[in-house]
């Protein structure tokens, strides 16, 4: 049914992800019929100047424009992809979007819109005082290639001899090309020893890292190229390639050498996207050190303190992985716990209070809810010690137990200050919950040295205790000091942080899906415009 009072934009947004996305925008007016065009805006990480996107096509005389032309984006999850979208009334051939009447604006981020239901948004225009604008519908879905990843596998013939006491010991490098004409490496094969016929093990990559999306642009491959369509074909004649020893990308200079494709196959996986708009929803957990090493959260030298100008370490990388990952739980009910110091009234140490004080309900409403308790708590407990991580990382690992379906998935945030007290009681936590849906982010703060936490970290040795390794390796540590902006600039900074630490969230999400034989829900469909 048709509401006069209420205008709404449906716009549809195609991303890319290195998941590409596509971005649908829709209107529904008050009496006046108007020639609607959208606007979409795009602000810089750590900049706050918008910077023009792309513009929707013009409709004529209706109150409900649905517009055909899509916005295709890169979606990245660690980033805060900021957009703003402007509707206007064009009542002239100007080119210039100030020539014409607006009508409205609203502002959200990418990952608002995928998180949504049926990765559907619905958002009050305003921008014009004393009047209602209406809505505007924005629709997100996923483009259909950046879910392939592709199996292959190489050999080589007559490699030079380039050992003295013996045979070469070969690998091969594969090089994306890039739009600027760089080359960016995507793969490395395993070396082969003391061969002149390598045959390498056959490999699995998305084709997205391979090659963008752009199935025709050649990657380097020694001194030959080829392509993902050239590729693709299979083993034929077309893909024998002869290697001229002009420049080096193995490890020897070639003459004379064949590379061969035994085989080529490409696959359809699942993607992070798909278990979102599936319903998964992740669940932020929040743990903050409150240990004495962090210093007297009155004095300004603490890590703690609270300058009524910036905000401290804590708060920043709190804020900066909250906002982002907030935008993926419909709820916005985050658990959030101290560990490390002494509570009212009687002055027991507790490793996993909550800084709610409440211990029914941990839960803070919204990320701005878990920095008003995490202020709150600096003023009502007692910093003293030790460094637990054994006991949050079990609290929070008996809730994923219970929900192991795939509608939820847990990212428990730690940031500390200083050495784990209980690193083989932590790193038994760690490899319990390494077979449940989790992700842990260490965040480090302050001066020390935190090699101790390398060793949670299991991008090159899996983590184990008393002779188990964990299941998947589910912890991303980084010492926040390697991400403050020279300048000040701590949303700079801030988005430097998330960058990193979120990255590998929706690869360790789908590695336990797959690793459970669990697969997305159906997408939940978008309800019909009133």
């Amino acid at each position: 049914m048709f509401k006069p009072w209420k205008r709404s934009v449906h716009s549809l947004l195609l991303f890319q992800s290195m998941w590409p996305a596509c971005l649908s925008v829709q209107i529904n007016s008050c009496l006046t019929l108007f020639f609607s065009v959208v606007v979409l805006y795009l602000q810089a990480i750590g900049n706050k100047e918008w910077r023009e996107s792309g513009r929707t096509e013009v409709i004529d005389n209706t109150r409900n424009p649905d517009f055909v032309r899509k916005f295709v984006l890169d979606f990245f999850f660690e980033e805060k992809q900021n957009l703003r979208f402007d509707v206007y009334n064009v009542d002239s051939r100007s080119c210039n979007i100030s020539k014409h009447d607006f009508l409205g604006q609203t502002f959200c981020t990418l990952g608002e819109i995928i998180g949504s239901t049926g990765g559907r948004l619905e958002k009050t225009l305003s921008g014009i005082p004393g009047k209602k604008c209406g809505v505007i519908i924005l629709t997100a879905e996923e483009l259909s290639n950046c879910r392939d990843i592709a199996t292959m596998q190489l050999c080589a013939n007559k490699l030079d001899k380039k050992d003295f006491f013996g045979k070469s010991d070969p690998f091969l490098v594969f090089y994306r090309s890039n739009e600027d004409g760089t080359f960016t490496i995507c793969h490395k094969t395993e070396v082969i020893k003391n061969t002149l016929n390598p045959v390498w093990q056959p490999f699995t990559i998305p084709v997205r890292a391979l090659c963008n999306g752009d199935y025709d642009s050649h990657d380097f491959i020694g001194e030959f190229t080829t392509s993902y369509r050239e590729l693709s074909r299979g083993q034929n004649q077309f893909n024998v390639y002869e290697v001229k020893p002009k420049i080096m990308f193995f490890k020897c200079e070639w003459k004379n050498t064949i590379v061969t494709l035994l085989s080529f196959k490409v696959e359809s996986e699942y993607t992070f996207v798909d278990f979102i708009r599936g319903g998964t929803q992740l669940n932020f957990t929040v743990a903050i050190d409150f240990t004495a090493s962090n210093g007297n959260p009155s004095q300004p030298t603490s890590l703690h303190y609270m300058s009524p100008y910036q905000m401290n370490a804590y708060a920043m990388a709190l804020k900066a992985v909250g906002e982002i990952i907030q935008d993926y739980d419909s709820d916005k009910l985050f658990p959030a716990y101290g560990f490390g110091a002494k509570l009212p009234p009687d002055g027991k140490i507790s490793h996993a209070f909550p800084l709610g004080g409440n211990s029914d309900n941990p839960n803070c409403v919204g990320i701005d809810g878990v920095m008003e308790a995490y202020f709150q708590s600096l003023r009502t407990v007692q910093l003293y010690g030790p460094t637990n991580f054994a006991p949050v990382i079990n609290k929070v690992a008996n809730c994923a137990s219970e929900i192991t379906d795939g509608s939820q998935y847990f990212v428990l945030l730690m940031i500390t200050d200083g050495v784990i007290s209980d690193m083989v009681q932590t790193k038994e936590a760690v490899v319990n919950a390494a077979s449940l849906p989790l992700s842990i982010i260490i965040v480090g703060v302050g001066p020390a040295e935190f090699d101790a936490m390398e060793e949670l970290d299991g991008d090159e040795v899996r983590v184990s205790s008393r002779g188990r390794l964990a299941e998947r390796d589910i912890v991303q540590f980084v010492p926040f000091r390697d991400y403050v902006d020279r300048s000040g600039n701590q949303v700079l900074s801030m988005a430097r942080l998330a960058k990193d630490v979120l990255a590998e969230i929706p690869d360790q999400l789908l590695s336990f899906m797959k690793s459970r034989g669990i697969e997305p829900r159906p997408g939940i469909s978008s309800s019909p415009l009133p």
